[in-house]
């Protein structure tokens, strides 16, 4: 692969065959004239799992742990006011396979599962169709909407597609994680006035979620809170669905892990 690329590098810029290429130039150039876009790099299973993600919305399915508490449903009802075009589903008595399968039939994208310990909100996992990865949080401090303290200068809760801040995913481990998340909105229209905001901070992620509005013209922008907000701490990814037993662990927390020697997600 490597010597095609210098071949082919070569050709286009109309530069002689290097030496060492030219007893197989011809063979080599056989190889390139059969490729097309999808042959002429190397592909991963991280290519492969988003490779479509441009060519349509997402399509989010939401639902908890069984019998969710008051306010893990009411969590629930604001995370779908989260993901445009997203659908809350009760969960009822349903095991994980028959989630995933009825999920991929339907044409969702991806699911949003709601954990929660005592009444609070603790894990947050994604799950992208239809073969992963799955990607699981913990969650804490979690606010929703009516618990924030000044409640009356809470921004509307608006369903358009908002932009995205993602800051510092700098490491590959990062960067594989602001994958995750991101591709779970729609890509937002220059009018857009929400903003999603995810900001790393030592392997804890916060989340806010605002609009503006430009009191003053383009020089003057002022931000109010729509909520919920909460941390998330990724703890595992793997790179099947969350209903699969046999899926590659890609990463996973461990106890007791140094902290020069763990994989952030900043580098």
């Amino acid at each position: 692969m490597k010597k095609k690329r210098v071949l082919r590098k070569a050709l286009e810029d109309g530069k002689p065959v290097p030496t060492e290429l030219r007893g197989e130039a011809g063979k080599l150039r056989g190889e390139i004239d059969l490729e097309d876009e999808n042959t002429r790099e190397v592909r991963s299973h991280v290519d492969d799992e988003y490779a479509r993600a441009a060519e349509q919305d997402p399509k989010v399915l939401i639902t908890t742990s069984r019998d969710p508490s008051t306010r893990l449903a009411q969590f629930a009802k604001e995370m779908k006011l989260i993901f445009p075009g997203s659908q809350r589903v009760n969960r009822g008595g349903q095991v994980l396979g028959e989630i995933v399968e009825a999920a991929r039939n339907n044409g969702y994208s991806d699911i949003v599962m709601l954990h929660e310990h005592r009444g609070e909100p603790d894990g947050l996992v994604v799950c992208h169709l239809p073969f992963g990865p799955t990607a699981y949080f913990g969650v804490v401090n979690t606010v929703l909407r009516h618990d924030i303290k000044d409640s009356s200068q809470l921004g509307k809760m608006k369903e358009v597609a908002p932009h995205l801040v993602l800051n510092n995913f700098t490491s590959g481990l990062g960067e594989r994680v602001g994958n995750v998340l991101k591709h779970l909105f729609p890509q937002p229209k220059e009018e857009s006035k929400r903003i999603i905001t995810f900001a790393n901070e030592k392997d804890y992620i916060s989340f806010r979620h605002h609009v503006y509005t430009k009191p003053k013209g383009d020089k003057s922008i002022e931000l109010s809170e729509v909520g919920p907000r909460f941390e998330l701490r990724l703890y595992q990814l793997r790179l099947g669905t969350m209903d699969s037993q046999t899926a590659e662990v890609e990463w996973a927390i461990r106890p007791y892990m140094h902290s020069g020697k763990k994989q952030r997600l900043a580098s």
